[in-house]
């Protein structure tokens, strides 16, 4: 007989989506469960001495399958795509103003009070997580220049005993080598590092700053970082722009010969005020024929489903190169990320225009406004309440209803996402936020 879950040590969204996933278990038996019995009978089936001895990863992954729970109804869209990875704008705020990300003019900030809090991001961050959210990355504007991102950090690390797995973060590295050690303590797992040239001048072209040196001290901290054991992933992405740094492919490629760097070139897209235009973009093909004029043997290397890269690799080489190729050959097929902005609406496709607000649902349960600590504070101390048993459901009705009504909106989002985004043609024409205001 199945163990009875103990539905009132919940979290009210966590309760009702398990209610949820019951219900559908009873419905229909799941895949999952479906695949599991066909490996019960074959393993009957099997001689003994086809068997392999048990290996503790073995064991750890068994163990993992036999608790694995049914994956978010709220997270998964009509076309059995499964988002387990949360990207979070934790600000509209740069140090540097690159020319595909930040118009020209400049953009007009939002007002403090329209931003998502640090405990508004951390409510988010745990109710996703407790949906199979497993990897969540924070991004900007520039993340690193929000003055409470270690403790944010910290509090989204803690998450990683219900579920999460990587914490990533994606910068311009001016201001990281400064809080690097603390965010490696916090949890930091992987860093995506944006530089689209390895020229000092043309550096300042390309962003209208100064900073070059500090991003090249911020990539040697992490290689040194993980030569002493941080085992932090690092990728430096390269947009690529015809008339801009098209020259220099082959030296980003050159990086990786001694480094442990994956180098990702990715295709320049269109976005609000960045004035694309398709003779500007520089295609995965071009890319890889001009790498392959200096290093004929570069080959492919196998990756996850998910991945959004195409990785390569010159023999010999510790680095990796990768392409993003999101303009002549999508991976919207097995697209797994959800974005939300730094002012809290929820992005299901980086490429459409379709936004839904979190931010205005969540603050229903404090009269509209923003959710500070002292909000927080009383909102745990709800749940604490709750679980121990010391009020009615009608007493915590609306909180319980904040949670619920936020994870209709999410799966109601979720569902409306298409099968892929627009063509080239159609992206160039749509009006979308610039992407200082989405967050990549």
């Amino acid at each position: 007989m199945a163990p009875m879950v103990n539905m009132r040590a919940m979290p009210a969204a966590l309760r009702w989506a398990t209610a949820r996933g019951e219900h559908a278990l009873r419905q229909s038996p799941t895949r999952a469960m479906q695949t599991r019995d066909m490996a019960a009978n074959a393993a009957i089936r099997q001689p003994e001495r086809d068997v392999p001895p048990r290996t503790s990863a073995l064991e750890r992954r068994m163990a993992a399958g036999a608790q694995a729970k049914p994956f978010s109804d709220f997270l998964t869209d009509t076309f059995h795509r499964q988002h387990d990875y949360l990207r979070i704008s934790i600000t509209e705020r740069c140090n540097l103003r690159c020319l595909y990300c930040m118009p020209e003019e400049g953009i007009p900030l939002s007002p403090d009070a329209h931003m998502l809090t640090t405990p508004e991001i951390f409510y988010l961050s745990s109710l996703f997580v407790s949906q199979g959210v497993t990897k969540i990355r924070l991004t900007g504007g520039e993340p690193t220049i929000r003055r409470d991102i270690v403790p944010l950090m910290q509090q989204i690390g803690s998450l990683r005993s219900r579920g999460l797995r990587e914490l990533a973060l994606t910068t311009n590295g001016i201001a990281l080598h400064r809080k690097l050690d603390a965010m490696v303590a916090s949890g930091l797992t992987g860093v995506n590092l944006s530089l689209d040239t390895l020229d000092p001048f043309q550096f300042q072209i390309m962003t209208r700053r100064n900073g070059f040196e500090a991003v090249m001290k911020s990539i040697n901290r992490i290689l040194e970082m993980n030569r002493l054991g941080a085992n932090v992933k690092l990728k430096v992405n390269c947009v690529v722009m015809r008339g801009l740094n098209e020259r220099e492919i082959l030296p980003f490629v050159e990086m990786g010969r001694e480094k442990e760097i994956e180098v990702r070139f990715i295709e320049y897209m269109p976005f609000g005020g960045n004035k694309w235009s398709q003779g500007k973009m520089i295609s995965f093909h071009e890319m890889l024929d001009t790498i392959r004029t200096k290093y004929p043997d570069l080959t492919p290397v196998p990756g996850h489903k998910n991945d959004t890269s195409k990785t390569y690799k010159v023999p010999g080489f510790v680095g990796k190169v990768g392409f993003i190729t999101s303009m002549t050959n999508d991976f919207c097929g097995s697209c797994n990320r959800l974005r939300i902005t730094s002012d809290g609406n929820l992005k299901v496709c980086l490429h459409g225009n379709a936004e839904v607000s979190l931010r205005d649902v969540l603050r229903q349960g404090n009269n509209g406004q923003p959710i500070d600590e002292a909000a927080f504070e009383r909102i745990k101390q709800i749940e604490m309440d709750r679980h121990e048993g010391r009020l009615s459901d009608e007493t915590i009705l609306g909180w319980g209803q904040r949670e619920r009504e936020l994870l209709d909106v999410v799966g109601a989002a979720v569902k409306r996402k298409a099968e892929k985004h627009a063509d080239m043609g159609d992206l160039e024409n749509m009006t979308n936020r610039p992407m200082i205001l989405i967050g990549g």
